[in-house]
Order: structure tokens, then C-alpha cells, then sequence
């Protein structure tokens, strides 16, 4: 069970209680989340926000795919995910992304959701461009499109 969602960062945020709501049941022994933030520093650079851009589509196709290549490459089947990434801008200690597991047991639930964010990083066309405090701004590389 796959929920994968963008959220427009101008109209809502990210909503754990969201995430509990679809996660909840009692086939599940653990229950994990993994929220990511915006920081303040990167490379020595104060940072006042985050722009995140991306092909929507193409970001949903992605979860999809990470969520069904985990059930061959780790072999959780009675497993439910809970993806959520924001798009726009986000200030500091801002949520980015949710990801929300639930498993029978805890070490499979780790085990998915560090497979989830480290393949989303590496593969998930979503791209950032950082705010800085002297007004200048930079894009961050990022995944290219994969045609």
C-alpha cells in the first residue's frame, strides 16, 4: 500500500497526523517516520530557505517504482508507505519530505525507509535551489531526467 504525494508548499504543508491516519493498523508491529528538514547551513553557507522544483509526474512514477522495487530487493510484503515531498519554497526548519512506514517488525521498517529516502536521493528528479542571507541564491545539483 503506496501513498506518494507533492505537496504545493504555497497552499498546505506536510501533516504527520496525515501520515499516522494512513499508517494505522493492526497488522503493523512498527510504525517509523522520517521527516526531513531544511537547515540552516550547507558548504558554509547560512541558508534562509529552500526552493524545491520538480516534474510531478515523473516524482510519483519514481516513489512508485522504489516502492515496488523494494518488495524484490527486500522482501516486505505486508508493508504500507507514505511519501510526501514538498514543491516551492520552504523556510528553515521546515518539513521537505515525510516518508511514514509501517511493518510487521521494526527491522524491516528501518531497513525501508532508509532503501526509500537513499533511492529517492539518488534517483527522483526533484531539485533545489538554496536561499542564502547576502540575497543570493543558488541551484544544487541535482538528478537529471532520466528519458
Amino acid at each position: 500500500m503506496l501513498h506518494a504525494k507533492i505537496i504545493d508548499a504555497s497552499k498546505e504543508k506536510i501533516d504527520i497526523l496525515k501520515a499516522e491516519k494512513f499508517l494505522s493498523s493492526s497488522n503493523f508491529g512498527a510504525i517509523i517516520y522520517f521527516v526531513g528538514t531544511v537547515r540552516d547551513i550547507n558548504e558554509n553557507k547560512k541558508v534562509t530557505g529552500i526552493t524545491y522544483d520538480s516534474r510531478d509526474t515523473m516524482v510519483i512514477k519514481s516513489f512508485d517504482e522504489i516502492y515496488k522495487e523494494s518488495e524484490t530487493k527486500l522482501k516486505i510484503k505486508d508493508k504500507a508507505v507514505f511519501i510526501e515531498h514538498v514543491k516551492g519554497y520552504v523556510d528553515v526548519e521546515e518539513k521537505s519530505i515525510i516518508i511514514g512506514i509501517g511493518c510487521r517488525h521494526r527491522d524491516e521498517a528501518y531497513n525501508l525507509s532508509r532503501f526509500i529516502i537513499e533511492e529517492i536521493k539518488k534517483r527522483t528528479p526533484i531539485w533545489k535551489k538554496e536561499h542564502y542571507t547576502n540575497d543570493e541564491s543558488e541551484w544544487l545539483k541535482g538528478v537529471s531526467i532520466q528519458l
